[in-house]
């Protein structure tokens, strides 16, 4: 989503830069000549204030605190969230005469 809005608010700054009754107008009169400029910016900005660019790091924070976790049960974990298992270590029994 935010990608997509990113994008969006790319292709609408460069026709809203491009236009050339854009320096002829004030900057209000701007935005509303070029609403699908003004809406992207918009979702953008609410995007940023709810915090989705928080929310596309987490998950590789959860799977990196999740990978340290499992080692102490001598296991770990894929990006996919697949459990994996590791070999039991062999403890050597010393036998005692």
């Amino acid at each position: 989503l935010l990608a997509i809005i990113t994008i969006c608010t790319a292709i609408g700054a460069y026709y809203w830069l491009t236009d050339p009754h854009t320096s002829d107008v004030s900057f209000p009169q701007s935005l509303i000549n070029h609403p699908f400029f003004t809406t992207s910016s918009l979702m953008l900005l609410i995007l940023f204030m709810t915090g989705i660019h928080k929310k596309v790091i987490a998950p590789s924070i959860i799977t990196a605190r999740t990978r340290l976790v499992l080692t102490d049960f001598n296991m770990s974990c894929d990006d996919t969230g697949k459990l994996i298992l590791k070999p039991r270590p062999t403890m050597q029994q010393v036998s005692t005469s």
